[in-house]
């Protein structure tokens, strides 16, 4: 198996894409820790990695919360003794988050606190565990909207992304000769609850929006995933620092 032993920490695995990872690394052999805010849905997604057999372990965390990080790490490594894998896909998209000159700062402040700050405390606690061991492959979850403008704008949640994206490359350089890796996944539009109920509230919007993308659909969790699973392997040992768009070609089409 492809993740056999590894120890992988993934925040906002209560659901959408982190769920998806969860159970697809547990599958692969990979020991979960469930970074989760939410006490019912973190559970509930250890009590399905388990019953197929995989090997999974709830920790309450709130990414924004530099004790609640601290102690979800520490926690873990009592739990498993070592970290192989963070997979930073905790993030927020908000309905109030427009323009600059529109969105509040609260909006502004709430968004980067998650998709900024939580990667910022996550890596600051667990990369000292990954040094110990020589070894370790980060995975940050950025977006497609990171290299690209818009005239519908989320303005705090494309920068929180470009934030990502420049983060990733610092943490790269700075501790692959320590053998730890950093990379950052940019997904295109993917098919979650969130996407379906909020941007694609009606036939037309969702038409106006695949007529951008190449492939036809919106991308899956799935399709995310199997990219991120590459990354935690063994197999992207020469992957370093690389910004890879996950995108179905949204990114290359020019109009």
């Amino acid at each position: 198996m492809r993740l056999e032993e590894k120890v992988c920490i993934i925040t906002g695995a209560g659901g959408g894409m982190g769920k998806t990872a969860a159970k697809m690394f547990a599958k692969e052999g990979g020991k979960i820790a469930v970074f989760e805010l939410n006490e019912e849905r973190g559970q509930e997604t250890v009590d399905e990695i388990k019953k197929e057999g995989g090997d999974a372990t709830f920790f309450q965390c709130n990414v924004t919360d530099e004790e609640s990080v601290k102690q979800a790490v520490s926690r873990t490594v009592q739990q498993y003794g070592q970290i192989d894998v963070l997979y930073n896909n905790a993030g927020i998209m908000i309905e109030e988050d427009h323009s600059v000159i529109d969105t509040t700062v609260d909006v502004w402040n709430k968004v980067m606190d998650v998709n900024v700050k939580g990667i910022f405390l996550t890596s600051k606690y667990t990369i000292p565990e990954m040094q110990k061991r020589k070894s370790g492959s980060i995975i940050n979850i950025a977006s497609f909207v990171a290299h690209m403008g818009c005239s519908v704008p989320q303005d705090a949640y494309t920068a929180s992304k470009g934030a990502v994206v420049s983060l990733t490359k610092s943490l790269a350089i700075q501790f692959r000769p320590q053998g730890i890796r950093t990379n950052a996944i940019c997904p295109g539009p993917i098919e979650t609850p969130l996407l379906m109920e909020w941007l694609v509230k009606d036939e037309e919007a969702k038409k106006t929006r695949l007529s951008r993308q190449p492939s036809g659909r919106f991308g899956k969790p799935e399709d995310i995933v199997y990219c991120a699973m590459y990354l935690a392997s063994g197999e992207s040992d020469w992957t370093n620092g690389a910004i890879l768009n996950v995108d179905g070609g949204i990114t290359a089409n020019y109009f």
